[in-house]
């Protein structure tokens, strides 16, 4: 059995623990309004990270490319209550105008 086996068995088990341990947690810790609260923002925080790191990076380093006017005409199109369909296409649509134009 080689490295990758070994590391997606390994990696599998320890998720599972992980899963497996948060039936374990009782019920009056999950119930506190402080949890319950950071509970509904993790997702939200881990989703801008991964907006940000996707959009503004490439192999570690710094970059401003037709991403940027994607994830602008994005934000645009949300803050203007626009359907998600259309937030998506417009993105799109932007990122590569400017990557055809430059």
């Amino acid at each position: 059995m080689n490295l990758f086996w070994v590391s997606l068995i390994g990696g599998s088990a320890v998720v599972f623990a992980l899963r497996f341990a948060g039936h374990l947690v009782p019920e009056r810790y999950l119930a506190n309004p402080r949890v319950l609260r950071i509970n509904n923002l993790i997702p939200v925080a881990l989703m801008s990270a991964l907006i940000a790191v996707e959009s503004f990076t490439k192999h570690g380093a710094l970059i401003v490319d037709q991403r940027v006017a994607g994830l602008a005409v994005a934000v645009i199109a949300l803050v203007l209550r626009a359907p998600f369909a259309l937030v998506v296409v417009s993105a799109a649509a932007a990122s590569a105008i400017v990557f055809r134009l430059f």
